[in-house]
């Protein structure tokens, strides 16, 4: 007889394998596609999703409205796609990443909120995946701000199966329509009605799986970054005539307007190259003197002595006789004063340490010796 231990242990596997089978059924029965979506940990597979493609496990019906397409996100100046894949990170709080239509929410913030509350399964599924109480899904759909992507962008995805949410990466198309949060994140996915996460982005080679949509480019994939503080409004740009728009967060548009200090580049500014997102690097402080100096030059540098001064600025040269009006410098050698003569076999040596009584016969060789 099996212990209660294990049987949990067998049913746990079972629904994991339910949950596997479940999100890889949706995709449509490609065993590499379905890999990608086991989790993040080991995200080597992204799945590509079009704007219009719910994708896998979608946990509603689309909520998302029809709004105009964003331009292509790919190569300028018609240059081929690059075959590397580089993924940018962009602050969310950076003004035209994301986009839409003056008075117009993308989403239907209240129809995404009335099919989740009619399956309590997905409900918890979905709270769970955002970090939330099923309660809170309300509240918390309505602080949400509806927006369109303008640049294709990775995130880690989450289908539906078998009572919860499983993660996935996946590159959204721009154009995709999302409910983002007060630091710019994207939140909820209104194609589907499936919770978003920050991407992890794997080192080395990764595959791209799905439809590949025109003007898709591996190099060009932004991942998006919470901004620094929680904002209280978002700039969009307007896909009608391309002009800004200051939305505020939570609401779906009744309080657009005109931003009052706009940025300072372009709406269809490139978001990458160079990324507005990132700090620029602004002038330098005009430190100019009214008057310009005349240039010094210093010349080589001048070795100090063994005392830590630094030498005359003339030449260094040996003399026979002291100069009492001049002090010598500490390395400098100048003979005495003769007080005695100097016996028959040499200088007169005094007991006590002293200054010679005697004249030194001393050549440049021996005042430099040692």
């Amino acid at each position: 007889m099996r212990s209660p231990r294990r049987n949990r242990r067998t049913a746990l596997a079972a629904l994991s394998a339910g949950v596997l089978f479940a999100v890889a059924g949706c995709g449509g029965g490609d065993d590499r596609t379905a890999k990608g979506t086991t989790g993040t940990a080991e995200a080597k597979d992204v799945l590509l999703q079009p704007l219009a493609s719910p994708g896998p496990g979608p946990f509603t019906a689309s909520t998302a409205r029809a709004t105009a397409s964003p331009p292509p996100t790919g190569a300028p100046d018609g240059e081929p796609p690059s075959a590397t894949r580089t993924v940018h990170p962009v602050s969310g709080a950076v003004p035209g990443l994301y986009g839409g239509t003056r008075s117009v929410a993308a989403c239907d913030v209240e129809r995404q909120t009335s099919l989740l509350a009619d399956d309590e399964d997905k409900a918890r599924a979905f709270a769970d995946a955002s970090g939330i109480e099923a309660v809170q899904i309300p509240g918390y759909l309505k602080s949400l701000t509806p927006v369109v992507l303008r640049a294709d962008a990775q995130v880690t995805n989450h289908g539906y199966g078998a009572g919860s949410a499983t993660a996935f990466q996946a590159v959204l198309q721009a154009g995709t329509a999302v409910l983002v949060d007060s630091r710019g994140m994207p939140r909820v996915r209104c194609a589907c009605g499936n919770p978003l996460a920050p991407p992890v982005v794997a080192d080395g080679k990764v595959a791209h799986r799905g439809e590949r949509w025109p003007g898709y480019d591996p190099a060009r994939i932004v991942a998006v970054e919470p901004g620094v503080k929680a904002a209280t409004s978002l700039i969009i740009v307007n896909a009608d005539d391309n002009t800004w728009i200051e939305r505020a967060m939570g609401d779906s548009g009744g309080r657009d307007r005109t931003p009052d200090d706009p940025p300072p580049f372009e709406p269809d500014a490139d978001l990458l190259f160079p990324s507005p997102g990132r700090p620029s690097e602004s002038a330098p402080p005009d430190t100019a003197p009214s008057e310009p100096a005349e240039p010094t030059d210093p010349g080589p540098p001048v070795p100090s002595d063994d005392f830590g001064d630094t030498p005359p600025g003339e030449p260094w040269e040996y003399e026979e006789e002291g100069d009492p009006d001049v002090a010598p410098e500490p390395t400098q050698v100048f003979p005495a004063e003769p007080d005695e003569p100097a016996g028959p076999d040499g200088p007169f040596e005094p007991e006590a340490p002293a200054e010679p009584d005697v004249p030194m016969e001393a050549g440049l060789d021996d005042v430099f010796a040692g």
